[in-house]
């Protein structure tokens, strides 16, 4: 019997470690978004992967962003999230960028609810937005 409890004891772990890899494929939940998050050295970022405008414009450019000389970058691949580090449920870095509203943050947080949804929080100087996202199938 203590065996048993053993044997299923390390069979969980990689199950609660894959729980808490927040790489792969997120919904942003709205405009059809969709995030991948990969490594990026010792780091994590992310970066635009669909998007419903993005099927009717595969070509569709950075128009909302505030700033005028980066207006011309594509959309689809475009890095919305940098450098973020920490683990095993929160992880801060920065910078964020919505390319829905051209708004960006200068600091972020991830933090991996117990439903498996992540909370992603960007904000510039005190004022913070968050969203929730749920992993894509």
């Amino acid at each position: 019997m203590i065996l048993a409890f053993a044997v299923a004891g390390l069979l969980a772990v990689p199950a609660m470690a894959e729980a808490r890899d927040i790489t792969g494929l997120w919904n942003t939940g709205s405009e059809g978004g969709k995030v991948e998050i990969y490594r990026c050295g010792n780091a994590y970022c992310g970066k635009v992967a669909a998007a419903s405008r993005l099927k009717t414009n595969p070509d569709l450019r950075d128009v909302r962003n505030s700033d005028a000389k980066l207006r011309s970058r594509r959309i689809k691949g475009l890095v919305v999230l940098k450098n973020f580090s920490g683990g095993p449920a929160e992880w801060t870095g920065g910078p964020v960028y919505d390319p829905e509203t051209g708004d960006g943050g200068r600091s972020g947080k991830l933090t991996l609810l117990p439903n498996g949804n992540l909370q992603v929080k960007g904000c510039v100087m005190m004022f913070c937005r968050t969203k929730v996202w749920t992993r894509a199938d």
